[in-house]
């Protein structure tokens, strides 16, 4: 009994003890930081109301659409959260939540919004100076086409903003634009 006692109080320090080296191990492991690409996404951190105007087309008659946005870092700050309620007089309203971050293997901006109408978009981004050019790929009717969503910043609170389709990516037509402003 006396045997058995002591090769389990045996066992246990070994296993107290390598747990405690795991433990050193798991401290002594740097966290992942945030790359100056990521930081720059603060610039859309906050709540913002943007005011656009949909233009007439085959897709509706166009019309004001409001979006109100609210984005949060998460954890960590690599990825920014944007909850998203939007209305529309012609199309309806609905609300969204989209993840930006920023993709170091691609070296791009990623933008992925999911939607109460059912719908998702997946965009690439970039940044040059003080204007942000997101693209897609977009289904138009039975054929693929492009979009592009343009934010050129007039002030660190405000910026306007187009959203703009193409059948081939060379000729562009306006869908979207206004102003966004910061709360």
């Amino acid at each position: 009994m006396m045997i058995a006692m002591m090769i389990a109080m045996k066992r246990a320090a070994i296993i107290l003890m390598a747990l405690g080296l795991a433990a050193v191990a798991l401290a002594q492991e740097t966290m992942p930081k945030p790359t100056a690409e990521h930081k720059k996404l603060d610039l859309l951190a906050g709540s913002w109301v943007l005011e656009g105007d949909v233009k007439p087309s085959a897709m509706g008659q166009g019309g004001k659409i409001t979006e109100n946005r609210k984005c949060e870092w998460m954890e960590g700050g690599f990825f920014l959260i944007c909850h998203v309620d939007f209305k529309s007089a012609n199309s309806g309203n609905g609300s969204g939540l989209a993840v930006l971050g920023y993709s170091t293997g691609d070296k791009a901006y990623t933008y992925r919004e999911f939607n109460s109408w059912g719908e998702f978009d997946d965009l690439k981004g970039t940044l040059d100076g003080d204007t942000w050019t997101w693209t897609s790929d977009e289904k138009m009717d039975d054929s693929m086409g492009k979009g592009r969503f343009t934010m050129k910043f007039t002030s660190p609170a405000s910026y306007t903003f187009t959203y703009e389709m193409s059948p081939d990516g060379a000729k562009w037509t306006t869908e979207v634009d206004g102003k966004a402003t910061k709360k």
